[in-house]
């Protein structure tokens, strides 16, 4: 939803009526990730997708019809013997698609949620998307890591009855309630979007409900130490990738912002305070990214040394030749760094793809780090069997 929540809150505060189509779980090589969504607004444009062309189509006519009708539908698509190229997915893949009507009478927390967003503060939105009772289809429950959820509300006067009028707090039982908060605050954490399988009250071991969740959690940072050129580059393709870029050098005549137009700021001050500094405030978490490409000594060991004891982050990544990598091993093992520590840096930093330029290097550097995500072997896919998108 966050690439398409610009254009539907136009519509929402005008007071219009949309259609929302949003990927709720994909099975094989499914072209778009659960969250992406397409919206079939009241001028009957489509913004946004939800398989990069495949089921566009067949998804708009069911987001009109929804629109009318007012009732969510969940459907699947897919390849089969007789429609693989009807309204099928001709890559292979399987995708859920949720369905449903968004209006100020049916949603009218969503003002609320998109503040949250837009400020960069997290906040999970968690919707039933398969219930053997129809009538709990797209209750909603908004969730923020603070513990608390909103407080029970009452819908405006003609909000439609069933599913859109209850309160947020609550979906039907504590049980319910209960499991799918505890579900989506770890998702929220994680930064992820998950469909999450239930009993029909919330049983953790049950079939029959399924509840899709939206962890909009602020941005993953992304840290580049070394106000270098192959570091403009860098933040570039951080940002491209939706990173929270930071650009850190302690030599004020490098690090200045006309340099790094693509990072979100600049910071003058020795790479290890500034990294402790951000530990301390709590701004360093497991999905944080630290990138150190100013081989030189005197900044990389004290950084690293810090870097590689942090409780949790995604990947520390430090650039040099291998001599460079082997003099820097050796001086972090006379810091009292554990072979343990240490098997957490990459150095080298990047995957082997023959780089040469900074936008080269850049992409090897990103290629490694996606894959440590995403759990990817970095190996071409010509080479591999199963399955391509995790």
């Amino acid at each position: 939803m966050r690439e398409v929540l610009g254009e539907l809150m136009q519509w929402w505060e005008a007071g219009e009526t949309i259609g929302v189509g949003t990927v709720v779980a994909t099975f094989r090589s499914a072209p778009r990730p659960p969250g992406a969504s397409m919206l079939v607004g009241p001028d009957q444009s489509a913004v946004g997708s939800v398989s990069g062309g495949c089921v566009e189509g067949s998804v708009y006519d069911l987001a009109q019809s929804v629109v009318t009708s007012g009732t969510p539908v969940l459907e699947r698509y897919g390849v089969s013997d007789d429609d693989a190229f009807a309204v099928g997915l001709t890559c292979g893949g399987i995708l859920d698609v949720w369905v449903e009507q968004v209006s100020r009478e049916t949603f009218p927390e969503l003002g609320d949620i998109a503040a949250d967003i837009e400020a960069g503060r997290p906040v999970a939105l968690a919707t039933v998307i398969e219930h053997p009772d129809p009538t709990k289809l797209g209750r909603r429950m908004i969730v923020r890591p603070d513990g608390g959820i909103v407080p029970d509300e009452v819908a405006p006067d003609g909000a439609p009855e069933g599913p859109f009028r209850q309160g947020l707090s609550h979906l039907w039982s504590d049980r319910a309630t209960d499991a799918v908060r505890d579900d989506a605050l770890g998702l929220l954490a994680a930064g992820s979007n998950a469909t999450l399988t239930y009993g029909p009250d919330g049983e953790r071991r049950g079939e029959g409900m399924r509840v899709f969740v939206w962890g909009f959690a602020p941005k993953p940072r992304l840290l580049v130490f070394g106000a270098i050129d192959f570091a403009a580059a860098v933040a570039r393709v951080g940002a491209f990738l939706g990173y929270d870029v930071t650009v850190c050098d302690a030599r004020p005549v490098f690090a200045t912002a006309s340099r790094f137009p693509d990072a979100d700021r600049v910071v003058v001050e020795w790479p290890h305070r500034y990294l402790r500094e951000q530990q301390e405030a709590g701004a360093i978490d497991q999905r944080t990214v630290i990138t150190v490409l100013t081989h030189d000594p005197k900044f990389d060991v004290p950084l690293l040394e810090v870097a590689l004891r942090l409780p949790e982050v995604a990947y520390v990544g430090a650039m040099g030749s291998r001599r460079t990598h082997d003099d820097r091993m050796e001086r972090l093992r006379e810091t009292g760094l554990s072979d343990a520590e240490l098997d957490g840096l990459h150095s080298p930093i990047g995957l082997d793809l023959g780089a040469r330029t900074p936008e080269e290097t850049a992409i090897s550097i990103a290629a490694e780090f996606i894959a440590g995500r995403w759990g990817g072997t970095g190996e071409r896919l010509a080479r591999t069997k199963g399955r391509i998108h995790g």
